[in-house]
């Protein structure tokens, strides 16, 4: 690893530790947030934004007794983008353990991924499952459905452009996300295409081609334990994706929350008591079995209580239901 540079900015009253440093990673220029002491915990941020975007986020997350990695993906906030013809998401899995061995990680981590972030984290789990202690997915691509037409689903694949936009701009709907979201993510999407707008463009279309249905099976294969997350507002991943990308992966701990896309930008406290459920799943588990530590877990919360609980009045989770209606209660 070489480090160039760290901009670190001071405990305040009893938070974390920040810092932002920059990196080489394959020989090219790397920047991510460092937060928090204990277990690593890895955070991907999704399309057009990158890690300072997630800051307020990033320190509940870190308050919670982990140690927060949040890198910005090539191509976005000062990372060097992929090459060209090495941009695929399988690529960008590639880089982000070249990350973890740049920055000296060799444990398996917890990663969680936001939106695109989240699909690559799906290949993350898929091409090097040694790598990873658990998954957790945030309103992640990945799920092949789009909307269901009577008996019929309709695929990703067939949603047009100018809907991903009006979805997009449906995120911004309540007084809270236009003064508290929309500055944020203008301030990262404009930077971005204006340094490497080819990688904006590129990663854009991954996101709209994304169908990982295969991927999450072998995911589910390899017995990961799996956190899914979706925002019952979110037009951008609709409930059919959603649920499409919870029956691929089968057992896993499916969480709803209240807010749209960007929830856990608007909310920091909502995603700190997200995370904090997860990692509950997490360290319940044991490193020889991982499937076994979470089924243990699963019908630990399931003889005490129902198969749904509520944490609180913004969150339920359900244990390895895909009908998001009845975890949404």
């Amino acid at each position: 690893m070489r480090l160039v540079s760290a901009e670190v900015a001071p405990s305040v009253e009893g938070d974390p530790i920040l810092a932002w440093r920059r990196i080489s990673v394959a020989a090219r220029p790397a920047h991510y947030l460092d937060a928090g002491v204990g277990r690593t915990t890895v955070v991907l941020h999704g399309w057009g934004l990158g890690h300072r975007a997630y800051r307020e986020s990033l320190l509940q997350l870190a308050s919670c007794g982990v140690r927060v990695l949040a890198p910005a993906l090539p191509g976005f906030s000062g990372t060097a983008a992929l090459p060209a013809g090495e941009d695929s998401l399988g690529d960008y899995a590639a880089w982000v353990a070249a990350f973890l061995d740049a920055v000296g990680v060799t444990e398996p981590v917890l990663l969680a991924g936001h939106s695109f972030g989240g699909g690559v984290a799906i290949v993350v789990a898929h091409d090097a499952p040694h790598r990873l202690d658990g998954l957790v997915l945030l309103n992640a691509v990945g799920g092949a459905a789009w909307v269901r037409d009577g008996a019929q689903v309709r695929r990703m694949a067939e949603r047009p452009l100018w809907d991903w936009g009006v979805h997009l701009a449906r995120d911004f709907r309540t007084p809270r996300h236009v003064t508290r979201v929309l500055p944020v993510v203008v301030s990262q999407i404009v930077p971005n295409l204006l340094t490497a707008p080819r990688a904006l463009v590129r990663s854009a279309r991954l996101v709209c081609q994304a169908d990982l249905t295969a991927e999450l099976d072998v995911v589910r294969r390899h017995r990961l334990p799996v956190v899914a997350v979706w925002a019952r507002g979110d037009g951008v991943i609709t409930e059919e994706s959603f649920r499409d990308l919870c029956a691929a992966l089968g057992d896993a701990v499916v969480m709803t929350v209240s807010g749209g896309h960007n929830w856990l930008l608007a909310d920091p406290d909502c995603f700190g008591e997200v995370m904090t459920e997860a990692i509950r799943v997490f360290e319940r588990a044991s490193p020889s079995d991982p499937g076994g530590r979470a089924r243990r877990w699963w019908e630990e919360i399931r003889r005490p209580r129902s198969s749904q609980v509520r944490p609180s009045d913004r969150t339920s989770i359900a244990i390895g239901d895909p009908a998001v209606g009845r975890a949404a209660g």
